[in-house]
């Protein structure tokens, strides 16, 4: 008896204990929660009584470099439904479906879902917007968004790009710089009950969105119409398939301009002729052809152009004087193969600058031989002809080259004249540069500096250079020789009153060479003893004439004769005759 009843106690303790523990267990418990753990779970329930709507940041601006605008903003709104908060749904479907031009059904679905929120339509224009508003419909929502807005329509397009319906970057400097030019979205907050309904009387919390960082380019507004209106002339005159055109300054590698014509029109970048009678996968193969930049992502054999290096390569080399002479029949045989020279007559006995000055084959086939395969691929190397430019839009190309232990007589004699390889025209720009600005290889580029919205400097951009990638006499040797090009050879037609001008003209034939069609090419840059603008021009397959200094020569003529004088180049007046000296 006395051991049950001990047995008894023993348990009742145990029972007590037990209950003892976990009472301080739970208090314990709910300390923690309140006092340690009070800002997460508020913030939790907060969550749950809270309904968030976003308040789109302000996308940053792009700038030319004198700071006139070239993509923008315009305040747009986006509108939304909120399901447990419609009172008259079928006022609503009615309403939206009419203003915003929306078919009825689209409408109905999102309406009739119930979720937090649906979005109906975004980028709304503020005169439709404020007709949704003034319905003052329960459950509509109105917010206010901004939509990108490109000022000058299809000027530069496939260089700067254009933003989704997310305003994120799609293509071109929208897309290079999208870190730079996204803000941070703000949002507005509202309390509800245990149904998702707002509470009245509640005031909404509201967290301000944080703009994004402006960006300031080089391109010149002025010079780039200059560019696009020569390309789009020169297009129509020779029912050309495409003309591509830059303007860059070889000291720095700033690019003033760049044209791909034909261009698009930046704020309808999803219109194109013809589309209703596409297919999906057609329309995008279209889509993506016209947000092509040439001059970029498209590789071509140079041609002629490309002399300018086997030249520069030779006297850096030393391989070649300016006085040595050669002998031109009109064509060289290599190997088993005759390769002719545009002259079929041939150009007889000439000096190695009059070889640059008549675009002589067989001057640049001999050059080429003396430099031999090492020698040209190790200045292929120097010059950054292999390399990519690292230019700051995307889809850079790279050089398409023989391998070099492929290369026999036959590929290095068509090599020296631009033919058998391709690179694309921003890979020989900036070869050229180093030519002709003291030896140095810049990287060519549109950005110049971000800054916050506030317009307090976040950030100088620079870009790569290779200093003394030839040496500077070779580059004071190659500017006159390349001035006499214009002044006395093939490119006279590049020349420009007032100004000395150094340049190369190109025709090559596009592949396959039965095709018969061409790209007519010339480069020139001014003034020749200083230059501050060097500038390309490719016209892509011109009816009738095709030859580069007879159609190219005159668009550099004049963009340079528009840029010069705009760049503050003043122009100096020829002496007469009569007064020069003997």
């Amino acid at each position: 008896m006395k051991s049950c009843k001990t047995a008894q106690r023993q348990r009742l303790i145990f029972a007590y204990t037990a209950v003892c523990i976990l009472t301080v267990a739970l208090l314990c418990r709910l300390a923690y929660l309140m006092l340690f753990k009070a800002d997460y779970y508020g913030s939790k329930a907060k969550d749950v009584q809270q309904r968030e709507r976003s308040i789109k940041a302000e996308r940053g601006i792009i700038y030319d470099r004198n700071g006139v605008v070239l993509a923008g903003n315009k305040p747009v709104s986006t509108i939304s439904v909120i399901h447990n908060q419609i009172t008259e749904p079928e006022k609503v479907i009615s309403a939206l479906s009419e203003i915003l031009e929306i078919d009825e059904e689209k409408v109905r679905k999102r309406v009739e879902k119930v979720s937090s929120i649906e979005r109906i339509k975004s980028n709304v224009d503020k005169k439709t917007s404020d007709k949704v508003r003034d319905l003052g419909l329960d459950g509509v929502m109105v917010d206010e968004d901004y939509k990108r807005y490109y000022p000058y329509g299809n000027l530069a397009s496939k260089v700067i790009g254009f933003t989704g319906a997310d305003n994120q970057g799609i293509i071109g400097l929208e897309v290079s710089y999208d870190s730079y030019l996204q803000g941070e979205d703000g949002c507005i907050l509202t309390m509800t009950n245990a149904r998702g309904v707002e509470i009245e009387g509640k005031a909404e919390d509201r967290i301000e969105p944080v703009a994004g960082n402006n960006f300031y380019t080089s391109i010149d507004i002025n010079i780039q119409k200059f560019a696009q209106q020569a390309a789009e002339d020169v297009l129509v005159a020779k029912k050309a398939k495409s003309v591509r055109v830059i303007m860059l300054n070889p000291q720095n590698g700033e690019i003033y301009a760049m044209a791909n014509v034909p261009e698009f029109d930046l704020n309808s970048p999803y219109e194109i002729k013809g589309q209703e009678k596409m297919s999906q996968e057609k329309l995008n193969e279209e889509l993506n052809k016209m947000w092509r930049n040439g001059c970029v992502s498209d590789t071509y054999e140079p041609g002629s152009t490309f002399k300018v290096f086997t030249a520069t390569s030779a006297l850096e080399a030393g391989v070649v004087k300016e006085t040595d002479t050669f002998s031109c029949p009109g064509f060289k045989i290599v190997e088993d193969r005759r390769i002719r020279c545009h002259k079929t007559t041939g150009h007889g006995g000439e000096t190695f600058v009059q070889g640059v000055q008549n675009s002589c084959n067989p001057v640049f086939m001999e050059t080429a031989a003396r430099l031999g395969t090492d020698g040209m691929f190790e200045y292929m190397d120097k010059l950054g002809i292999l390399k990519k430019t690292g230019i700051d839009v995307p889809g850079e190309a790279a050089t398409i080259m023989h391998k070099k232990e492929n290369v026999g007589a036959v590929e290095l004699a068509t090599m020296s004249f631009g033919q058998s390889f391709q690179l694309t025209p921003v890979r020989l720009l900036s070869t050229v540069s180093a030519v002709i600005n003291g030896g140095t290889l810049i990287t060519p580029h549109f950005g110049v500096s971000v800054e916050s919205s506030d317009k307090s400097v976040v950030k100088k951009l620079e870009y790569d250079k290779i200093e003394s990638a030839i040496s500077e006499q070779t580059s004071e040797r190659m500017k006159p020789i390349l001035e006499s090009v214009v002044s006395e050879g093939g490119g006279k037609k590049a020349s420009v009153d007032g100004y000395k001008v150094g340049g190369k003209t190109g025709t090559s034939e596009k592949l396959p060479r039965s095709s018969n069609k061409y790209i007519a090419s010339c480069l020139g840059f001014a003034p020749a003893e200083n230059p501050v603008v060097l500038a390309l021009v490719l016209i892509d397959e011109p009816e009738g004439i095709y030859y580069g200094g007879q159609i190219a020569a005159p668009v550099i003529s004049k963009l340079l004769d528009d840029a010069l004088p705009y760049l503050g180049v003043e122009r100096k007046k020829e002496e007469p005759e009569a007064t020069k000296q003997p």
